[in-house]
């Protein structure tokens, strides 16, 4: 039986008018991807809040800073603890009190779903299932000691897991008929540290075993994965685990189902890889895939500030088989300029961790405070894209795209579309040459800053929508060996209205001599080319 406190709540609720019927799911098309939301493609400004401000007290301390940041979509974690004190009897007030504050902001809600595993812990199961470690199976070392971590081969968490997050979605089935939230994130950086699997007599056995027939390889799994074995055997029984639990939840409420992995170094082969084993970590995104067909996405939580190791990640995650999204990424300013390779990606979105004022800073992993600057470095992407959403993503989803952040170096980036080639130059004022020395001038103060990046969607052959912040762009033929030379046919400054293009300006002159160069405050420009001879 369902216990939901809060009888006002449900009843605001009820009588809240329904936004759309159509529940959200995820479009696949030529290798992109779009999150469909109210039956359009969908693009997700996110913001998670902090893991302690998942309780009804906190929820002012969330909301006010999305606004301010022009954020659409709350990621709030829901934990079994709080859901499920007492086995058998559920608690859904948070639920309900969330749905109302995010309805009351305009926000959709991703909600994370912290059960056997958060961090790889058991911190977020219920007293009554910390307790009983002879029906709650830890993890065993291989000197049979038992681990901090839940075992993935215990089929009564496994059950009990299940009937709680069932039970969420029975309850959101009934309260949100709107559709509030969008999408569910199943457990939290699954896996474990410290050991690679489960070395309990069970684990044992199967790990002595063939392995299965959907990963296509034959023999034990030291005979098919060598170095990567227990990594890739936890994975497989730690995907399996949540696939079941996902299946259930989606049979009650079909929304999109996704999980975050903790990383290990984008750069480094089987011998070297760290991070969470058993999570979907990009080096075992194969296996999870064919582990568990019920997770729509599988994503990564990014706290490396490093510009070529984060697009590192990026690159690994977006695939034709897999929708980019960043769930958690640092939220200290330099984390900002991340938006744009995200973007230029497919994503279908983004989210810095930590996007309240409970006090609380996970420095350094993120800022020692989310100031109004720190704040600004994000709202202002936000900001532009918000009213835009829909349209981006509807076109991310139809056409090439491309994004960029400054690196380390600060060096120049360039990519070919098509029969154009963009170039991306960093650390330049909005007027005159780099090489220029007939006239003394100085880099803008924000030169040698981790700040600075830009995204470009082609819209036709000789067509571009570019937006961008801290960065001249620049195009050129990709092959001007054919003797034609480019020109600009025009530059427009504007957004979309209902669907279609509405200009603010025109640039020309000085605004296109040297590129199209974006300062503080990004804007969306509309750029046709063209040639001569």
């Amino acid at each position: 039986m369902v216990l939901t406190l809060l009888a006002p709540a449900l009843a605001l609720l009820a009588s809240q008018p329904a936004v759309s019927q159509i529940l959200p799911t995820i479009e696949h098309r030529d290798g992109r991807h779009a999150l469909i939301v109210d039956g359009k493609p969908f693009l997700m400004l996110g913001a998670q809040a902090h893991n302690s401000s998942n309780y009804q007290a906190m929820l002012d301390t969330v909301f006010p800073m999305l606004d301010e940041m022009h954020a659409n979509t709350l990621e709030m974690p829901v934990a079994w603890e709080q859901v499920e004190p007492v086995e058998g009897r559920f608690d859904f007030g948070f639920v309900d009190a969330l749905l109302v504050a995010a309805r009351q902001h305009d926000k959709r809600l991703v909600l994370l779903w912290f059960g056997t595993w958060k961090n790889t812990s058991a911190s977020y199961v219920p007293e009554w299932v910390k307790t009983d470690i002879k029906r709650f199976n830890r993890m065993r070392a291989p000197d049979g000691a038992a681990h901090y971590a839940l075992s993935p081969h215990s089929r009564t968490t496994l059950e009990a897991d299940k009937r709680a997050f069932v039970a969420l979605m029975q309850h959101l089935k009934a309260a949100d008929p709107q559709h509030t939230v969008i999408m569910v994130q199943v457990e939290n950086e699954s896996g474990s540290y410290d050991q690679p699997r489960d070395f309990g007599p069970e684990a044992q056995k199967l790990f002595d075993g063939p392995v299965p027939a959907a990963l296509r390889r034959k023999g034990t799994w030291r005979e098919a994965f060598g170095v990567s074995a227990d990594r890739a055997f936890n994975a497989w029984y730690t995907a399996r685990y949540i696939d079941e639990i996902a299946a259930a939840a989606k049979a009650v409420l079909d929304l999109p189902m996704y999980c975050n992995a903790a990383l290990s170094d984008p750069f480094a082969g089987p011998e070297a890889w760290g991070g969470a084993s058993g999570g979907p970590d990009w080096p075992m995104i194969d296996v999870w895939k064919a582990a568990a067909p019920h997770i729509d996405v599988v994503a990564p939580d990014i706290y490396n500030r490093d510009a070529k190791a984060y697009i590192a990640y990026l690159d690994h995650y977006a695939r034709a088989d897999n929708p980019l999204m960043v769930p958690e990424t640092g939220n200290a300013s330099e984390y900002a300029r991340f938006f744009w390779p995200t973007l230029g990606r497919g994503a279908i979105g983004f989210a810095p961790f930590g996007m309240d004022r409970s006090g609380y800073s996970n420095y350094p992993l993120g800022a020692t405070d989310v100031d109004d600057a720190t704040l600004s470095a994000f709202a202002v992407k936000y900001r532009l894209f918000a009213p835009i959403a829909n349209d981006w993503a509807t076109i991310a989803l139809a056409r090439p795209t491309w994004g960029f952040a400054k690196t380390d170096d600060g060096g120049d980036q360039s990519q070919v579309l098509g029969r154009w080639k963009v170039t991306a130059q960093f650390g330049l004022p909005q007027f005159g040459e780099r090489d220029w020395t007939w006239l003394k001038w100085d880099p803008p103060e924000w030169a040698d800053k981790p700040v600075g990046g830009g995204v470009v969607a082609q819209l036709g052959p000789d067509e571009f929508l570019i937006a961008g912040d801290h960065v001249r762009m620049r195009f050129a033929l990709a092959d001007p060996a054919k003797g034609a030379k480019m020109q600009i046919l025009f530059a427009e400054e504007g957004t979309f209205e209902n669907g279609k293009w509405v200009m603010r300006r025109r640039w020309n002159g000085d605004q296109t001599d040297y590129g199209f160069n974006f300062a503080e405050e990004p804007v969306l420009l509309k750029v046709r080319l063209g040639t001569y001879r």
